[in-house]
């Protein structure tokens, strides 16, 4: 039988990468996004490629009932989930530049920290249950090296919900590493998605100067690493932190 996944923000950049490299491996994918267009676009491209089934959904991340409601459906159509890619997120900018801390609003520190932080919670809090039942789960949650260096686009409440999934992540691994769950965090550094993708000529080109590789990456760069996470046999691998990021940023 093959392995169920779910993937937020599954639409689209890093996440729509991620259902197609677990399609690539045998799994059948749920997924969803905020976005009804983005939705339907990656359902029709996906319908075109060989792979296992899908079901997607309109779905916001925030919406506690929504996101266990949709784990719902995807165990009743695809079957027992076991794994799980916490992608869903945003980063508030103005003209394409982070927005200063002492300028940013209360409601965009709060949005953010609901989609990138509290979203995720709710993710595990949905499959936790399922997977315990299994004795067997994969969680990953997708960071940001914002959260590992001193960041130079991202701004405060970015940066702060991605640091903080370090810490959801080692409870996860201290209340259900007994249950066969593993849980760890892919920080992808600057990745070409519509996020970047909205940056001027001459932002990338600072961008791509820092990166010793000499190029930014591909969303298929971070897919390849979280697929391998989710595999059975990645069970060993647990409570690590995997900076994809090109050699920006290197922990010593």
């Amino acid at each position: 039988m093959s392995q169920v996944a779910i993937v937020s923000g599954g639409s689209t950049g890093i996440g729509l990468a991620t259902v197609r490299a677990m399609r690539g491996a045998g799994m059948k994918v749920g997924f969803f996004s905020s976005s009804p267009s983005k939705v339907d676009a990656a359902v029709a491209a996906l319908a075109s490629e060989p792979g296992p089934d899908i079901h997607a959904a309109v779905v916001d991340v925030t919406d506690d009932a929504a996101v266990s409601a949709f784990h719902a459906e995807v165990e009743a159509k695809l079957g027992a989930v076991g794994a799980l890619v916490c992608n869903a997120g945003i980063s508030p900018k103005r003209d394409g530049k982070r927005i200063p801390l002492h300028e940013t609003t209360r409601a965009q520190w709060e949005s953010t920290l609901s989609v990138n932080l509290a979203g995720a919670f709710n993710c595990a809090r949905a499959c936790l249950p399922s997977m315990m039942s299994q004795r067997y789960g994969r969680i990953v949650l997708v960071g940001s090296i914002a959260a590992r260096a001193t960041p130079k686009l991202a701004g405060a409440p970015y940066v702060a919900s991605k640091s903080a999934l370090s810490g959801l992540m080692r409870s996860v691994i201290s209340e259900y590493s007994a249950y066969g769950i593993t849980c760890n965090i892919v920080a992808p550094g600057n990745v070409v998605t519509d996020m970047v993708a909205a940056l001027s000529a001459e932002q990338l080109a600072q961008l791509t100067a820092r990166v010793p590789v000499g190029r930014l990456g591909k969303p298929e760069d971070i897919a390849l690493v979280i697929e391998m996470l989710c595999r059975p046999t990645a069970g060993f691998v647990n409570g690590a932190v995997i900076d994809v990021n090109g050699g920006e940023f290197v922990a010593v």
